[in-house]
This record gives structure tokens, C-alpha cells and sequence, in this order.
């Protein structure tokens, strides 16, 4: 199946590469993930920005919120596409649209909840001289990152829409790869997660969407292009 599509090969080799580097060049608690901490930490081990209103509220709680909404406005439209006929042609990326995204954040969270990685904020052992991290902290349950799996879901609409509505497709990969880095750094600085556990939850999802897209691109290449004419006009105009 692979070989038939460019895309497909193409991206399946992205996450392949993609995935081996934050294997072996960007691990969980490596060096690069303590360089980027860095900053967020005092001498003491403590995260000054834990408990900052534009990260833990505004970020955590308001912009989480307004994402819910926006899967809750697709499942609501797909649930609509049953009864209302205008809605009917779109039933499938609505659907897609919900399910998917909705698979994404719930495999992250699965994933996370059998996850014996610590929080950084609970990875620090204040010492005479200052901290120390205690990589041996196993209670947290912080992998991968949860947060920012609100965001990266976005990319669903990337696979959804691309064959039939680019821009929009651009849009929704646009966006879910800035609101989830965006949302995965705020993390960071308050301590709740290294910048590779958001990675990892952007490269999930990513592969979740590419493994369905791939089983299911045969049914998106037969969807009608929203801009052709229904048989049924055609054949009143006749």
C-alpha cells in the first residue's frame, strides 16, 4: 500500500526518521531536555512559573477548554449530518474530524497513565549547594504529554481535508503543530513535563492519523469534491 502513494511513503519514512531521532538524538531527560529546562528552575530545584495565571490557568484550563469545544462543535455537526440534509455530504469528515481527534488525546492519556515517568517538578532534590535530579522518579505518570495532545490533535483536519480542501488542510496542520508545541513549552516552564514528552505527543498523534488515513485513503479519494454537482442537478438541468 505503501509503494502505490507517494504520500504515503514519504511520510511513513518522516516518522520513521522522526521517531529514531527522538530516540537516539533528543531522549526522554537527556541533555537537550535539561539545556531547555534550565531556565524555568531556581538554584533551590523549584519552578518559579509553576503556579504563573498565564500558564497554569489561561494555558492549562482556558485554552484546553475552547479546544474541547471546538471537537464538541465537529461531533455535534457529524450527529446533525443524520437529520439535517445539507449536512449529509460532510458527514464523514465531521465524524473523522471528532473520532480521530478524539482517539489521539485518549491514547495519550492511556499511554500516560501506565507511564512510570516523573513530572521535572517532582525530579528535583534540593542539595547544600543547590538540586540535584533524581532520575530514579517514577510517581507522576508524565509521559507523554497530556496538555498538549489538546492541541496536536488538530492535525487530524490536515489528513481529512487534503485531498479535497488544501487550505484548509494546511490550516489544521498549522495549527495543531503550534497549539501543541505552543501549549507542550508552557508545560516546560511550570515544570510539568520535558519539552520530549510533548514531541512524543505530537509524533503519536501524527502516526495515529497517518496509520488511519492510510487504511481508510481509499474511501477519502472517493469522496465527491465539494465544488461538483450533485448527479441529481445535473439531471434536472438535462
Amino acid at each position: 500500500m505503501l509503494m502505490k502513494s507517494p504520500f504515503l511513503l514519504w511520510n511513513s519514512c518522516l516518522l520513521i526518521l522522526s521517531g529514531l531521532a527522538l530516540l537516539f538524538i533528543f531522549p526522554v531527560a537527556g541533555q537537550i531536555d535539561l539545556s531547555l529546562i534550565q531556565p524555568w528552575v531556581d538554584s533551590a530545584g523549584q519552578f518559579a512559573s509553576k503556579g504563573d495565571w498565564y500558564l497554569a490557568t489561561l494555558n492549562h484550563t482556558y485554552v484546553k477548554k475552547v479546544l474541547t469545544l471546538v471537537y464538541l462543535v465537529f461531533f455535534m455537526l457529524w450527529c446533525a449530518s443524520f437529520k439535517v440534509e445539507k449536512l449529509k455530504a460532510r458527514r464523514w469528515q465531521y465524524g473523522y474530524m471528532f473520532w480521530v481527534s478524539m482517539l489521539c488525546t485518549c491514547m495519550i492519556g492511556l499511554i500516560k497513565a501506565h507511564s512510570a515517568h516523573a513530572c521535572p517538578w517532582a525530579m528535583t532534590q534540593q542539595t547544600a549547594t543547590g538540586f540535584v535530579w533524581d532520575f530514579s522518579a517514577t510517581a507522576g505518570h508524565c509521559f507523554p504529554g497530556g496538555h498538549a495532545s489538546t492541541g496536536f490533535a488538530l492535525v487530524t483536519g490536515y489528513f481529512c481535508y487534503r485531498l479535497r480542501e488544501r487550505n484548509r488542510a494546511w490550516f489544521y496542520l498549522f495549527a495543531g503543530l503550534t497549539l501543541g508545541f505552543a501549549m507542550g513549552w508552557a508545560q516546560m516552564m511550570r515544570g510539568a513535563h520535558f519539552l520530549s514528552h510533548n514531541l512524543w505527543t505530537g509524533w503519536i498523534c501524527l502516526t495515529i492519523n497517518f496509520v488511519l488515513y492510510a487504511v481508510t485513503e481509499k474511501y477519502h479519494v472517493s469522496l465527491p469534491d465539494r465544488n461538483s454537482v450533485p448527479q441529481a442537478q445535473l439531471d434536472v438541468v438535462k
